[in-house]
C-alpha cells in the first residue's frame, strides 16, 4: 500500500503563524494521500481557555486558529488534505463555528468539520473515588473549586470523523500523538488491536508532535550542535508506510535539519518510561526502536513495540492557584552590582518590615539567576564586577493584595533606592495549579458530530 504522509504545522499554542504551508506546499507536490495535524494544547492552555470561555461563552479555543488555518485551509480542501488539531482546546464548538465562518470567507461553505468532545468530565467524577497519577502524589490537597478537569482521549473518534469524510477534524483534549494516529488508523485500516501498528503510529505522532523539536529548533548549540537557518525552519512530515514505519523529513529549501540526533531527542522527549509509555490507546515500548539516516534530512524510525492500552485514562484537573508577582529595575555602569544587591537588600527588609505575607525571591540578572536558590548563595558569591544588572523580585501569595505591595516597594526604589535604577517593569496573575489524576474508562463517553450551520 502506498505511504501516508503527515505533516505538523504547530507544536504548542504560541507556534510560528507561517510554519504550516510550506508543509503544505510540500505535501501537495508529493501528490500522496496525506494529512495535517495542528498540536497547540498544553495543560495550562487548557485551563486558561476555560477560565476564558468562562467569560466569553464563545471564547475558549485557541485565539490564533484563524491566522494558523487561513493560509493553507482552501488548498488542504482542494487537494484531499484533512485537518487534525486540538485546537478546540476547553471550546471545540466555537472552534468549529470559527472555521465554518473562515471557511465561507474562502468560498468552502460546505466545509464538513468533525468535532470530538467527551474529554470534559467535570460532571463525571467525583475527585474523592480517584487515584492521584503517581508522579502528582506528593502534591498538596487540593480546594474544591474547580477550573477544568478533561481526560487525555485517543485517536479512535478522530478515525471515525475521517472516515466519515471529514476535512476538519476539532478536538479539545486528546493525547498528542492522537493527531497523527487517528489518520494513520483511517488510512490503513489498522485494528484497534494491533498493538504494534498502534505503537509505531503513536510514535509517528510523537515524533511530530513538537513540530519543530524534531527538525532542530530547541537543538542548536552554536560550535556544538549547528542548525542551519533556524529563521526558516521547516516543520516535521512523516512518511509513514502501512507496517508503521516512517521516515521523518521536511519540506524541502527551508532551514533547519532531520538527523539521527534531532530524531532521537525527540524520541525521549517527556517519556517517563521508554520501555512503557502510557497512552489512551496503547502501551508504546520504544527499547528497541531503530533510528537510521535515510539520506539528506530523511530519517528512517521502526522497531515500535505495543502492549494493551491501560484500564484508566489520564485526566489534568486544574484548581486556582496562589498569586504570582515580577517586577525588575535596572543597574548599569560602575559599581552596578553592588547597588543591584543594595536594591534587593532594602527590598528584602521593606517587606519584613510591612509583614506581608509573600514568599520572596531576588534574581540578579547577569549575575545569577537561572541556576541560584530562592536563598542566593550564587549571586552573594559572585565577586566579578559587573556593569549591567537587573533586579528581579519574584512573590507569591494567597491573595493579590499582599502581593501587588510588594511589587510597589520596587517602583518606588526609583526615588528611595540606590543610585541610578531604571526601566522598572512589574505584573501580577493569578496561577493555575493542575493535579493528573486517573479515570476508569467507563467514565469516559467520547463523541463525534458533525457541525451544521446556526447550531449553538
Amino acid at each position: 500500500m502506498e505511504s501516508f504522509l503527515i505533516g505538523c504545522g504547530a507544536g504548542f499554542s504560541g507556534d510560528r503563524i507561517d510554519a504550516a504551508a510550506p508543509v503544505v506546499r510540500a505535501l501537495v507536490a508529493a501528490g500522496k494521500p496525506a494529512a495535517m495535524m495542528f498540536e497547540t494544547l498544553a495543560e495550562r492552555t487548557l485551563a486558561l481557555g476555560h477560565v476564558a470561555r468562562r467569560k466569553n461563552p464563545e471564547s475558549g479555543y485557541e485565539a490564533a486558529l484563524p491566522a494558523l488555518l487561513a493560509p493553507i485551509l482552501a488548498d488542504c480542501v482542494r487537494h484531499g488534505i484533512p485537518i487534525v488539531g486540538n485546537f478546540g482546546a476547553a471550546n471545540p464548538c466555537a472552534a468549529a463555528r470559527r472555521i465554518h465562518d473562515l471557511g465561507c470567507s474562502l468560498g468552502l461553505s460546505s466545509l464538513r468539520i468533525a468535532v470530538v468532545q467527551g474529554d470534559d468530565v467535570r460532571d463525571r467524577i467525583d475527585l474523592d473515588e480517584l487515584s492521584v497519577w503517581e508522579g502528582d502524589s506528593g502534591l498538596p490537597e487540593s480546594p474544591e473549586e474547580l477550573i477544568a478537569a478533561n481526560v487525555y482521549l485517543g485517536a479512535r473518534e478522530i478515525a471515525l470523523a475521517l472516515t466519515q469524510g471529514a476535512q476538519v477534524v476539532v478536538t479539545g483534549r486528546v493525547a498528542d500523538p492522537a493527531l497523527a494516529l487517528g489518520p494513520l488508523v483511517a488510512h490503513f485500516g489498522w485494528s484497534w488491536n494491533d498493538w504494534g501498528r498502534l505503537a509505531a503510529g503513536t510514535m509517528v505522532g510523537h515524533l511530530l508532535e513538537c513540530g519543530a523539536q524534531v527538525t532542530g529548533g530547541y537543538f542548536a548549540d552554536p560550535g556544538y550542535k549547528e542548525v542551519p537557518d533556524p529563521a526558516t525552519i521547516g516543520f516535521p512530515i512523516a512518511e509513514v508506510s502501512s507496517d508503521g514505519s516512517a521516515i521523518i523529513t521536511k519540506p524541502p529549501g527551508t532551514g533547519g535539519l532531520v538527523s539521527s540526533r534531532t530524531v532521537k531527542e525527540q524520541l525521549l522527549y517527556e517519556i517517563h518510561d521508554p520501555a512503557a509509555y502510557l497512552t489512551p490507546d496503547v502501551v508504546l515500548d520504544l527499547s528497541s526502536v531503530r533510528v537510521e539516516c535515510a539520506g539528506h534530512n530523511r530519517v528512517r524510525v521502526s522497531g515500535a513495540r505495543g502492549r494493551p492500552r491501560p484500564p484508566t485514562l489520564k485526566a489534568m484537573v486544574s484548581f486556582p492557584g496562589d498569586w504570582l508577582g515580577e517586577a525588575e529595575i535596572s543597574y548599569a555602569g560602575p559599581n552596578a552590582l553592588a547597588r543591584a544587591r543594595l536594591a534587593a537588600q532594602t527590598i528584602s527588609q521593606r517587606l519584613r518590615l510591612r509583614e506581608l505575607d509573600v514568599r520572596s525571591r531576588f534574581d540578579l540578572i547577569g549575575v545569577a539567576s537561572v541556576f541560584d536558590s530562592d536563598k542566593g548563595e550564587l549571586q552573594d558569591a559572585a565577586t566579578a564586577e559587573c556593569d549591567d544588572v537587573r533586579m528581579r523580585l519574584a512573590v507569591s501569595g494567597k491573595a493579590p493584595e499582599p502581593v501587588e505591595q510588594s511589587l510597589q516597594e520596587v517602583l518606588a526604589l526609583y526615588c528611595c533606592g540606590p543610585a541610578g535604577g531604571g526601566g522598572v517593569r512589574s505584573q501580577v496573575r493569578n496561577r493555575i495549579r493542575t493535579v493528573s489524576y486517573l479515570v476508569p474508562r467507563e467514565l469516559v463517553a467520547p463523541t463525534v458530530s458533525f457541525f451544521e450551520e446556526g447550531q449553538s
